[in-house]
């Protein structure tokens, strides 16, 4: 980052807190600088210009200016409000879990354009998509690539065999798929069926636009919810 005394970045608000009796202090995932923290002085006085640019989610043009300790948000224009993620409880639930899970694998200074891209994204399909969750689990598999943390779909990560499209058995302590000789390796693995070791993959493979129009019955989505969220634990 450059020692200017000023910098300009698109940001988007990944957590907030109050901080002293008007000011809110904001972690931010940042186009050209990745995750930063910065303070906005009066953000919570209803009057101030600042109000409803710095809330979850949105995307905005943010002008710094460096302080001793922490930068501070002198300006910040709009650019995307997204404003189906607060009008509905659902969409503004995962939105919420989307920016946690990025800020939650990063650490202050991680600076990978990607990531912001996929956040960006992933806002824009959770406001417009008819199903979240699959929304989610793409986004989660494309965040744990960029990670380095991508699951093993396609060949046993004890065996190093090939993985067929059948049920199988997931490790999360060894990052991927266990074949059926394999899977007492580890005591924690969960049994997966031949249908989401599938979809998982398409979702790992495929673009946004591909895997949008999937219909997944209910079980197959909480089947694949379970072996996500069993992994990111």
């Amino acid at each position: 980052m450059s020692k200017q005394r000023t910098f300009r970045s698109e940001a988007i608000v990944l957590r907030r807190k109050d901080f002293g009796e008007a000011d809110r202090m904001l972690t931010l995932y940042s186009r050209e600088f990745g995750k930063i923290q910065a303070l906005a002085k009066g953000a919570r006085k209803p009057q101030t210009r600042k109000t409803g640019h710095v809330e979850l989610f949105m995307r905005t043009n943010f002008l710094f200016a460096r302080g001793r300790n922490i930068d501070i948000i002198t300006q910040a224009e709009l650019v995307e409000a997204y404003p189906a993620l607060r009008e509905d409880l659902v969409r503004a639930t995962y939105a919420s879990y989307a920016v946690e899970l990025l800020d939650g694998m990063t650490a202050e200074g991680d600076h990978d354009l990607r990531k912001y891209e996929l956040l960006s994204k992933a806002l824009g399909w959770l406001e417009k998509t008819d199903d979240v969750r699959l929304a989610a689990r793409f986004y989660e598999l494309r965040l744990l690539s960029l990670a380095g943390f991508q699951p093993q779909l396609f060949h046993c990560v004890s065996c190093k065999e090939p993985i067929e499209e059948q049920d199988q058995f997931f490790s999360a302590d060894r990052g991927g798929l266990l074949c059926p000789g394999c899977w007492k390796a580890d005591s924690r693995a969960l049994s997966l069926s031949a249908a989401a070791v599938k979809v998982l993959r398409y979702l790992q493979t495929r673009s946004w636009e591909t895997v949008s129009v999937l219909h997944l019955r209910g079980t197959l989505h909480a089947e694949l919810e379970g072996v996500m969220h069993h992994y990111l634990r």
